[in-house]
């Protein structure tokens, strides 16, 4: 209510069934139902697979992630207050961790994400409490732009491997996608991911070129059922093991907010507070009822940039749909069956193309790309997340996104505090004089 006056939490676009090809529908917009529930599904037709990777690989169950992600994307919806369209899934960077303590049983693993995700609340608090200017002072557009293509670079690397382990599905995936794209009229090109999975995973029906396994457990699996819930233990050990997490949830979650706010066109470098906040919720109520914890899905965004519908009505019934789908076993075991080169031709789109929105952003803010400590900082972090440099922390595999995203938002701002400092002081002379043409001078402001 405003002054008395209900007020939509979504103006429809237009007429709710026509949009315009130069034109995108907001987050705070939405077309008619059925439409917004079709890009819904595309939405959680382009997560579902990377979402249920993670329980899978470490032997808890799927439909109760599943459902987490649901629950945590609509957590993330209200804490945001639709101004940040986004889709919560099971982070990879879990994986490890989890797997290291097995041993402990689910309750202690649990009790692990559970710590985790009240840390990362608490730091989304305190990033609240600093206010904007924080974020902004450590992330002007040279250091958004690159860790914006950093989130799609060092994903390149799976997308490449999973397309390879079964090239055909994977190329056929691909090109059905770019033929959508530039073939379809109106709304066709803008459902181009969806008729890409569903091609290629039609295709490998027909060809018998599924999973005979994950086939057999389809056949196997009841049609309703309730997900398997766990109450979490903390046990110390476990905790320490898994708090490194939280180092990467954080850098994923802030970075996600960058490639939201590229890729949709807007500012919403304010909500940075609200998105820690939000994961860190959705990651507690993970660990406490027996799910893996969350975080922003750079694929939902990629498939944002190709339909450019940022409402956020397609996420909530993105959410509403996985927490339906996770009391059906049987439908969670049919959405494993998707081949991984299906997967992989369309991670191929989707993170490429949140690459290329983090270049348009440099571009869009004239990044000086002459000046020597743009240019170095940026090649070292994009070659850090592309050639995935990974250290390990405790159990966790840190990888280049992390270490990427850290040289640049640290030593792009010491590097030219130093370069005052020098400057302030006097030009460092230069005896080359083509390095002198191109002014690779320290003292330059």
């Amino acid at each position: 209510m405003w002054g008395g006056v209900s007020v939509p939490l979504w103006a429809v676009h237009g007429d709710g069934r026509h949009v315009a090809d130069d034109q995108v529908v907001g987050a705070r917009e939405r077309l008619g139902w059925p439409l917004t529930v079709g890009f819904g599904l595309q939405h959680l037709l382009a997560v579902a697979g990377a979402t249920l990777l993670v329980p899978v690989l470490t032997g808890l169950p799927p439909s109760t992630t599943l459902l987490f992600s649901g629950v945590g994307t609509l957590v993330f919806l209200v804490v945001t207050r639709h101004h940040l369209p986004a889709y919560l899934g099971s982070s990879v960077a879990f994986l490890a961790p989890l797997l290291a303590a097995q041993g402990a049983g689910p309750a202690a693993q649990f009790g692990g994400v559970l710590v985790v995700g009240l840390v990362l609340a608490g730091i989304g608090v305190a990033v609240k409490a600093l206010g904007n200017r924080v974020i902004d002072a450590l992330m002007p557009p040279v250091v958004t732009g690159a860790v914006v293509m950093l989130i799609g670079l060092s994903l390149a690397p799976t997308a490449v491997e999973l397309l390879s382990l079964q090239p055909r599905l994977g190329v056929l995936t691909l090109l059905t996608i770019l033929l959508a794209t530039a073939l379809l009229p109106g709304l066709g090109a803008r459902l181009a991911i969806a008729i890409g999975i569903l091609g290629g995973w039609a295709v490998a029906v027909a060809g018998g070129r599924l999973d005979t396994v994950r086939t057999e457990a389809v056949g196997d699996a009841a049609w309703i059922g309730l997900p398997d819930f766990t109450t979490p233990q903390i046990t110390p050990t476990v905790v320490l093991g898994m708090l490194p997490v939280v180092i990467v949830l954080a850098t994923e979650t802030i970075g996600n907010v960058r490639a939201i706010g590229a890729v949709s066109g807007t500012n919403v470098n304010g909500l940075t507070g609200d998105a820690l906040v939000a994961n860190g919720l959705a990651t507690t109520l993970a660990g406490l009822g027996g799910g893996v914890g969350t975080s922003v899905q750079p694929l939902a965004t990629g498939a944002m940039a190709v339909s450019r519908v940022f409402s956020s009505a397609t996420y909530l019934v993105a959410a509403l749909a996985a927490i339906v789908l996770s009391f059906s076993p049987k439908a969670g075991a049919v959405l494993l069956t998707v081949p991984v080169g299906v997967l992989g031709g369309a991670s191929l789109v989707l993170y490429g193309l949140i690459a290329v929105h983090g270049a348009k952003l440099w571009l869009d803010n004239r990044v000086d790309l002459g000046d020597p400590v743009t240019l170095t900082v940026a090649a070292t972090a994009l070659v850090a997340g592309v050639g995935n440099l990974t250290f390990t922390i405790g159990e966790v595999p840190v990888g280049g996104l992390v270490w990427g995203t850290v040289a640049v938002m640290v030593l792009y701002p010491a590097l030219r505090g130093a370069r005052r400092l020098v400057g302030s002081r006097g030009a460092v002379p230069v005896p080359n004089a083509r390095l002198r043409g191109v002014g690779w001078q320290l003292g330059q402001k």
